[in-house]
C-alpha cells in the first residue's frame, strides 16, 4: 500500500512538471497562471534589491477635487474615507529609484488589493488585477523616466470578486484599498521566476526527495548560457546538500525556461506542527558562471495524503483541532499588521490549537511565515463565499452556473496556491466557503489539482443530509455545525469529514451576552464532550472552531459593526473565557483518572492519554508539585495512546501538574486537593424572635432585624443596626432564555451595532400571601406561606435558625406560561455599597488562570461604568477582559459563577450578605436600578444562542407545568 501510494505521488509529480511548465507555458487546463516573482534577496550590484512602499501615500477619489494623504496598507473606509460602488480611488506616489537598479527589471508586488487595481506608472498602464487578499505583481521597467516617476493605482471596490467572495457584505462596510503591504524590486533581466520546493518521502517516511521545481524567465533580448545553484543548510546553519543545475544555454529573448531538479535527502528532519524544523534553501542564479540573483526560502519536510477516510501527514494519521481565523482588528478592519499576524498564531498555538482555516480568504505572508516556524497547520482559503447560498442575496438574480464566473473563481483558487505553496504549514487548499457545488467547482478542483497534486482539496458544503449537499468531489469532504451526532456520522463516509465551522461561539443572543459574561464559561465543558467524540472517530479529520477572533469594526464616523464577538480571543487580541474552554478541550496531555496513595501503594497514579500526533511524551516537561513540593517526573507513552505515571507519594494534600510543550508554553495545567473545605461558617448561637403588627413581623437575630410583609411575604428589609444590609428578597425570578441579536435588518446575523443594551432581569411579580404562618420549631423560627404572582402560584418558607442562618425554600408552578428560562432561583436586592463580591465554586476544570471570570475562587469589585454603546467606541483596551465593564458592572462581577461552594457580598465597612451552597447553585450579580442585585439560580444552563446545537443546548427545559423547586441558605454578617 505504502509502496503504490508513494510511486503515485511521484507520477503526479511528474505530471505537474509536464502540465504547468511545458514548454514554458503558465497554463493549468487552459487557464493562465500568473507569475508571481520570489521576492530577491540579493541581486549583483545592487545594494538593496526590494525596497517597502508601506506608508503615506496620496489618495483621491475621481470627479472630487480633495486630495488626501493615506495610509498604506490600509483600507481606505477605516480611515474615514467613501468610495461609493462604481466611484475609483486614486492611490498616487512618486517613486525614488536607486540608482543601482539601472539595467535591471524593475517590478512592483501588491499582496492584497480590494478588489480591482489598474497600476500605471507615469500615467502608462503596466498592470491590471481583479481579487483581494492575494498577490500580484506587474513590470514597471519599460515604463519608467531617468526620474519624477510616478506610481498610480486605481482601486474600485464592490466588484466582480468581492461579490463572488461577499468581502465587503461580510465585513458590513465596503472593504477597498491596498489592505496588504507593497514592495518595488529589482532582478536581473534573466531572472529567476518562480522555485516550487516540493518534499517527498520513501515508503518508510525515513529519506526524502526535495523536488525543485524552477522556472527562469529571460526579459532581455538575447540568449544567455543560465545556471542555477541551490544550497540547502540546516536549521543550525550547517549545509545538507549544495547542487548545481545543468546549464541552460538557449532561453530565448522574453521566453521561459523550466529546471527540475530532485535532490536525495538522507533522514532529514520532518516538519510538523509538534516539531516545526524549518530548512533554508538558497537558490542562486548564475550566467555566464557568476551568481547574479538569490533568493531564500524556507523548507519543511512533509508529505500530505488522503487514503480512505483519513488523512496523513508524514506517514501518520493526524487529527486537526483548530479555529477559523479572520483578519481583523477594530481600528483597521482586514488590513492587519505583521505584529497581530504572528500574535494570532502563537495565541492559539497556546491554546493547544493545531490548525487554522483562514476564513473565507487566504492569510498573508506573514501569518503562513508565522505558521512554518511556531508549528500549526493551515487550511488556506481562497476568497469565494457563499456563492448560491442563502447569505448572498446576488444569487437570487445571478446564476451560479453561469460560466462568466468560472475565470474570477478559478483565478482566485490559482492565486491562493501561487502564494502558500511554498509554506509546509499549509496542508489543505480550501476551495471556497458555504457554497453549492456545481460544473464549475469541480472545473476549479481540477485546475488546483493539476497546479498541486501535493495537498488534498476541500469544499465546504454540508456533505450529508439535504441542505447545500449536492455531492461536491474535493478530496475531504465538509460538514458545519455537526451535533452530537455528526462525529459517528462521519464514520460511515468514504472521505475524510473536516468539521469546517462547529461549535459556534456565543455571538448572536448578544442583549444576553451583554447582561451577563458568564454564558462564555459555560463554553468549555461542552466543547469537551464535542472534541472527545470527534477524537475517537477515525473519521472525523477534526475541525475549526467559530470562531478565532470576534469581528469587529470600529468605523472612524463612530459606527460599530461586524458580525461581533464570536472569537475564543476578543479582536483587541486579549482571550475571553473560551479560550480556556478550548485550550483545555484541546489539551494534548488528557490525565483519564487518577489513584492517590493508599495502604500498600506508596504512590500517586494517573492513567494518561497522549494526544499528540507525533510527540511521545517523554517530548513534554511534566513537573509535579505534591504537597507543596516540586519534583519532575518524566513518562513514556507514545502519540495517540495511553500510559500511566507513577508519583512517588506517601501521603497526598495537594497536587499541581504542569505539562510543558516541547516548543516551550505549558499545554496544560490540573490541581487537585485531598478533600473539598468546608462551606460552613463558624455558628453564631444567636436566639431567633419575632414580634408583629398588622402588617408585619419583625425578626430579631442579635442585632439584626428582618422585617416581613404580611400581605406579600416578601422579607422587605434586612437592617444592622441603623445600616440596611438587604433592601428586598429573596424573591423568586425566572430569568427567559434570550436570543435578541439587537434588531439591525441583516441577511445573514451581521447585526452587531451601537445600540444593543444589557437586558433587565426583576424578581417576580407577587400578588400577594396566604396561610402566612409563622411558628416557633426547635432549631428556631419558621414562617410558611401560599404566594400568588402575576402568572403562577407557589409556597415559600422561611427558616431562621438559632446558629445564624436564614433557609428559604420554595416552589413555583406555572400552568400557561410556554417559557424557556435561562436561570431561575431567589433574586435578593442590596443596597449598591455592597459592591465587593467573592465566591469559592467547583470548577468545570481543576485549574484556571488568574483572570478568569471561572476561576475557582476570587473577588470581583463592582466597578460600574456608563457605556453608551454595545461597547466603548474606538478605544484600545488596556486592562483585563474580566475588567470590562458597562452599567451592569465590570464583567468579572456581573458574570455568573457556577457551582458556588459560598458566594458574599460585601460592603466597605465590613458588613456582607453570604450564600452557602453545595456546589450545584449559581451566583449573579449586577448593578440595576441603584440596586445591586443578586440571584442564586437553582437551575442555568448555558444560555441562548441559536447556532450552536448539541451538546451545548443540552439541559435546556420548558417552565409550563413544571414545578420549580429551590433553596437558599443565607448568613448576614
Amino acid at each position: 500500500m505504502k509502496v503504490r501510494s508513494y510511486y503515485k505521488y511521484q507520477l503526479l509529480l511528474l505530471l505537474l512538471f509536464y502540465s504547468i511548465c511545458g514548454g514554458g507555458q503558465n497554463r493549468v487546463d487552459g487557464f493562465k497562471v500568473p507569475r508571481v516573482s520570489p521576492l530577491p534577496f540579493a541581486v549583483k550590484g545592487v545594494q538593496q534589491a526590494q525596497l517597502s512602499l508601506n506608508g503615506k501615500w496620496d489618495f483621491q477619489v475621481l470627479g472630487h477635487a480633495a486630495k488626501h494623504s493615506i495610509n498604506v496598507p490600509g483600507e481606505w473606509e477605516m480611515q474615514g474615507f467613501t468610495v461609493n460602488e462604481g466611484e475609483t480611488a486614486v492611490y498616487s506616489l512618486k517613486l525614488d529609484i536607486p540608482a543601482d537598479w539601472k539595467g535591471q527589471r524593475i517590478k512592483i508586488r501588491f499582496d492584497g488589493v480590494s478588489s480591482h487595481a489598474l497600476v500605471k506608472v507615469n500615467n502608462i498602464r503596466v498592470g491590471e488585477h481583479e481579487g483581494s487578499f492575494v498577490c500580484f505583481e506587474a513590470d514597471i521597467t519599460n515604463a519608467l523616466k531617468s526620474s519624477d516617476n510616478i506610481l498610480q493605482v486605481e482601486v474600485q471596490a464592490l466588484t466582480i470578486s468581492d461579490h463572488l467572495a461577499c468581502t465587503s457584505q461580510y465585513a458590513v462596510h465596503t472593504v477597498g484599498g491596498l489592505l496588504r503591504k507593497v514592495v518595488l524590486f529589482a532582478v536581473p533581466e534573466t531572472n529567476i521566476a518562480s522555485n516550487v520546493a516540493t518534499t517527498v518521502f520513501d515508503p518508510q517516511f525515513k529519506n526524502a526527495d526535495l523536488k525543485l521545481q524552477s522556472q527562469l524567465a529571460n526579459e532581455s533580448l538575447s540568449e544567455v548560457p543560465s545556471q542555477l545553484q541551490y544550497i540547502l543548510t540546516d536549521a543550525a546553519g550547517k549545509v545538507v546538500f549544495e547542487k548545481l543545475s545543468a546549464l541552460e544555454k538557449n532561453i530565448s529573448p522574453n521566453g521561459l525556461r523550466d529546471i527540475n531538479t530532485t535532490i536525495r535527502v538522507k533522514q532529514p528532519e520532518q516538519w510538523n506542527p509538534e516539531h516545526p524544523y524549518l530548512y533554508h534553501l538558497k537558490s542562486s542564479l548564475l550566467l555566464d558562471g557568476k551568481i547574479v540573483q538569490s533568493i531564500t526560502q524556507n523548507v519543511g519536510f512533509k508529505q500530505v495524503e488522503v487514503k480512505d477516510n483519513q488523512l496523513f501527514v508524514n506517514g501518520k494519521s493526524v487529527k486537526l483541532h483548530g479555529v477559523n481565523r479572520h483578519s481583523i482588528y477594530p481600528l483597521t478592519g482586514r488590513s492587519v499588521s505583521p505584529e497581530l499576524d504572528r500574535k494570532d498564531a502563537e495565541l492559539f498555538r497556546s491554546a493547544n490549537c493545531n490548525y487554522i482555516r483562514t476564513s473565507h480568504y487566504p492569510p498573508s505572508e506573514e501569518f503562513l511565515n508565522a505558521a512554518d516556524e511556531l508549528g500549526l497547520f493551515v487550511e488556506s482559503e481562497a476568497s469565494l463565499c457563499w456563492i448560491n447560498h442563502g447569505a448572498s442575496p446576488i444569487w437570487k438574480k445571478w446564476d451560479y452556473k453561469d460560466e462568466r464566473f468560472l475565470p474570477y473563481m478559478v483565478n482566485a483558487d490559482v492565486e491562493n496556491v501561487l502564494v502558500g505553496r511554498n509554506h509546509p504549514s499549509v496542508i489543505i487548499w480550501s476551495l471556497g466557503n458555504e457554497s453549492v457545488w456545481s460544473p464549475l467547482w469541480a472545473k476549479v478542483n481540477k485546475v488546483v489539482k493539476q497546479l498541486d497534486p501535493s495537498r488534498p482539496t476541500t469544499f465546504h458544503d454540508q456533505c450529508w443530509g439535504g441542505y447545500n449537499n449536492a455531492h461536491s468531489k474535493a478530496d475531504i469532504a465538509v460538514y458545519h455545525y455537526p451535533g452530537t451526532n455528526g462525529p459517528t456520522a462521519c464514520d460511515t463516509m468514504k472521505r475524510p469529514v473536516l468539521f469546517g465551522e462547529y461549535a459556534h461561539i456565543s455571538c448572536y443572543s448578544r442583549r444576553e451576552l451583554l447582561t451577563d459574561p458568564g454564558v462564555r464559561s459555560s463554553y468549555g465543558k461542552p466543547l469537551e464532550t464535542m472534541y472527545d467524540s470527534m477524537y475517537y472517530h477515525k473519521g472525523c479529520l477534526g475541525g475549526a472552531i467559530w470562531a478565532g477572533i470576534d469581528d469587529i469594526f470600529h468605523m472612524p464616523d463612530g459606527r460599530i459593526v461586524g458580525y461581533g464577538p464570536w472569537g475564543v480571543i476578543d479582536a483587541w487580541r486579549r482571550p475571553k473565557p473560551e479560550y480556556w474552554g478550548v485550550k483545555k478541550a484541546y489539551s494534548p496531555i488528557k490525565i483519564k483518572s487518577i489513584k492517590f496513595p493508599t495502604a500498600g501503594k506508596q504512590y500517586v497514579e494517573l492513567l494518561v492519554e497522549n494526544r499528540y500526533d507525533f510527540t511521545p511524551l517523554k517530548g513534554a516537561a511534566i513537573t509535579v508539585v505534591l504537597n507543596g513540593q516540586p519534583q519532575t517526573v518524566k513518562a513514556d507513552v507514545l502519540p495517540r495512546s495511553s500510559g500511566i505515571i507513577k508519583i512517588p507519594a506517601t501521603d497526598f494534600k495537594t497536587l499541581q501538574l504542569t505539562f510543558k510543550d516541547p516548543r516551550g508554553f505549558i499545554a496544560d495545567e490540573e490541581k487537585y486537593e485531598a478533600e473539598a473545605h468546608s462551606t460552613e461558617i463558624a455558628d453564631q448561637n444567636v436566639a431567633v424572635s419575632f414580634t408583629e403588627n398588622e402588617a408585619a413581623y419583625f425578626v430579631k437575630k442579635g442585632n439584626i432585624q428582618y422585617s416581613i410583609s404580611k400581605n406579600s411575604g416578601i422579607i422587605t428589609s434586612v437592617r444592622k443596626g441603623d445600616t440596611e444590609i438587604l433592601s428586598q428578597g429573596p424573591v423568586f425570578s425566572m430569568v427567559p432564555m434570550n436570543d435578541d441579536d439587537g434588531g439591525k435588518p441583516n441577511v445573514a446575523g451581521e447585526t452587531y451595532q451601537n445600540n444593543i443594551y444589557p437586558l433587565k432581569n426583576y424578581p417576580l411579580y407577587t400578588l400577594f400571601a396566604r396561610d402566612l404562618v409563622a411558628q416557633k420549631i426547635d432549631s428556631g423560627l419558621k414562617f410558611s406561606m401560599n404566594i400568588a404572582y402575576a402568572d403562577c402560584k407557589g409556597k415559600q418558607i422561611y427558616l431562621f435558625t438559632n446558629d445564624g442562618k436564614l433557609i428559604i425554600e420554595y416552589e413555583v408552578q406555572y400552568s400557561n406560561a410556554d417559557i424557556s428560562p435561562y436561570q431561575y432561583g431567589l433574586m435578593l436586592q442590596l443596597p449598591k455599597s455592597f459592591d465587593q463580591l467573592s465566591w469559592k465554586r467547583k470548577g468545570e476544570f481543576t485549574a484556571y488562570p488568574a483572570n478568569d471570570i471561572a476561576r475557582p475562587e476570587g473577588t470581583a469589585t463592582l466597578n460600574a461604568k456608563h457605556v453608551p454603546s454595545v461597547e466603548e467606541w474606538g478605544v484600545v483596551p488596556t486592562g483585563d477582559w474580566k475588567d470590562d465593564a458597562n452599567d451592569l458592572g465590570s464583567n468579572d462581577f456581573r458574570a455568573t459563577k457556577r457551582y458556588i461552594q459560598n458566594a458574599s457580598l460585601q460592603d466597605h465597612n465590613g458588613d456582607s450578605v453570604t450564600i452557602l451552597s453545595d456546589a450545584t447553585q449559581a451566583s449573579r450579580s449586577w448593578l440595576q436600578d441603584e440596586h445591586m442585585n443578586w440571584l442564586i439560580a437553582d437551575y442555568c444552563n448555558n444560555g441562548s444562542e441559536p447556532f450552536y446545537g448539541s451538546p451545548h443546548s443540552n439541559g435546556r427545559i420548558k417552565i409550563k407545568d413544571n414545578t420549580l423547586k429551590g433553596k437558599l441558605v443565607i448568613v448576614v454578617k
